[in-house]
């Protein structure tokens, strides 16, 4: 599904939000669906469920990050969303007190409507089949979020995209156990990789056709309106693929000020940790194999403990350490880091502009829509975002943040922001770090089953 279109609504009717829900329900494309042509996904905010008149008492079983919403103060100090970043720059879902545009405050958007297609033609279709139904149970359009796959599923910033995603146990059948994360990491109602249930919404006063809802499989005997949901957090980030290559080419210049276009894509694979056809540095140190390069089987302890080959910093190693992890052994990493994963998903919008040491400047804004899975916000995006992302120290390193997604623009002086690169005799150091990645909205939506989308239209 190479074209997508997602429409942010509020519900000015919950009457006829409600039918719209119960229509839909049968055309959401499920686990079994093999798309050919379209498919229709939805998420919920916490005031949309607020919206369809769900209980305060059932959605306070929500978990606390998905009912407080993504703006606020802890969470921006926590996700680094300040300066730039900051929700009173964003186009949509800060909070009312930060918006600048009120009708596109957290508090109105409601529904996240998910919609994809084969190619941009057979989108623009679709949507023309489904804006007036919208329009026919008052469902507002509050903005439309157009993304695309680029060529050679790329990035703006120039590297393979969507290469390192966890297997599910129970569905991904003969997939290599070292990446193979238990289904309660991504879907409630199934155990995680604490050996217990995730955290779930139960019926506690009851409302609507309870009928739809399974059990609690733990056996408390509650209604569980999670089972088979998860929680969806959604982030547009724009790529400032000018200054990332720009900041890579003054690194890497010859003597004579001239361009070393090798040198400036293997500095820039340095910070991803792969090459930009997707090839993994801890495989390939030394140069980029011909071709696009899925790999995902490796890891670190046995062949790079030292961090000579994909330095510990590198955006890919500290998102995700695998079986190499502040010292601990092989298994041992792999079960820490097995608890922090999530399932990720980008669409790029803008110009098609796939960036390279030579051809980096687009047309007005770029980047990417910027989508994950998991069933505990705070234990994995979050965790990843400040534990792993942020934190300036990761691995011992000092002044640190993930080159890629980590950074700040802020104005404080006493901020140094730098990357390491492990080596022998001495290490060498990346100054002054830029913003490459600066957020412009966000929201935190609940990913419900059918059978709870269907729930929903009987509250």
């Amino acid at each position: 599904m190479r074209a997508t279109r997602q429409y942010l609504l509020t519900m000015t009717d919950p009457t006829l939000a409600k039918e719209w829900l119960s229509k839909i329900s049968n055309t959401i494309s499920d686990g079994n669906h093999n798309p050919q042509t379209t498919c229709l996904n939805l998420a919920i905010t916490a005031n949309g469920l607020r919206t369809l008149g769900l209980y305060e008492e059932n959605l306070h079983g929500f978990s606390r990050e998905f009912r407080e919403g993504i703006d606020t103060d802890h969470r921006n100090r926590l996700l680094g969303d300040l300066g730039s970043s900051s929700p009173q720059n964003w186009e949509f879902g800060a909070n009312s007190e930060n918006s600048k545009d009120k009708a596109l405050a957290d508090t109105n958007i409601h529904v996240m409507l998910m919609v994809f297609a084969k190619n941009e033609a057979t989108l623009q279709e679709y949507c023309q089949e489904i804006e007036p139904v919208l329009s026919a149970h008052k469902l507002q359009i509050l903005m439309p979020l157009d993304g695309c796959l680029l060529k050679d599923n790329k990035v703006h910033l120039g590297f393979l995209d969507g290469v390192g995603q966890p297997a599910i146990e129970g569905i991904h059948s003969g997939s290599n156990p070292e990446n193979t994360v238990a289904t309660g990491e991504f879907l409630m109602g199934y155990k995680n990789e604490y050996g217990v249930y995730p955290d779930t919404p139960f019926i506690v006063k009851e409302q609507g056709d309870l009928h739809l809802l399974s059990l609690d499989a733990a056996g408390s005997g509650k209604r569980d309106l999670g089972h088979n949901c998860t929680y969806l957090v959604y982030r547009k980030m724009e790529e400032r693929v000018d200054v990332f290559w720009k900041l890579m080419n003054e690194n890497t210049k010859n003597e004579d000020g001239s361009l070393n276009e090798t040198e400036s894509i293997k500095l820039a694979s340095k910070m991803v940790g792969r090459w930009p056809n997707g090839a993994p540095l801890v495989n390939y140190p030394d140069k980029e194999p011909e071709g696009l390069n899925t790999e995902d089987n490796f890891g670190y302890h046995a062949t790079d403990t030292a961090g000579q080959k994909c330095p510990f910093g590198a955006h890919i190693r500290r998102n995700n350490p695998r079986d190499s992890f502040e010292g601990n052994t092989a298994s041992r990493s792999l079960k820490l880091t097995k608890k922090h994963r999530i399932i990720r998903r980008g669409r790029s919008y803008g110009e098609p502009l796939v960036g390279t040491p030579t051809h980096h400047t687009a047309e007005g804004e770029i980047g990417l829509h910027f989508m994950c899975f998991n069933a505990d916000i705070a234990g994995q995006f979050e965790f990843i975002q400040h534990t792993w992302a942020n934190y300036p120290r990761f691995e011992n390193l000092y002044n640190d943040p993930d080159p890629i997604i980590g950074t700040l623009d802020i104005a404080d002086e006493t901020l140094i922001q730098n990357f390491t690169i492990q080596g022998e005799p001495v290490n060498k150091c990346i100054e002054n770090l830029q913003q490459f990645v600066t957020i412009k909205g966000g929201a935190y939506f609940f990913f419900p089953s059918i059978s709870a989308i269907k729930y929903f239209s009987t509250l």
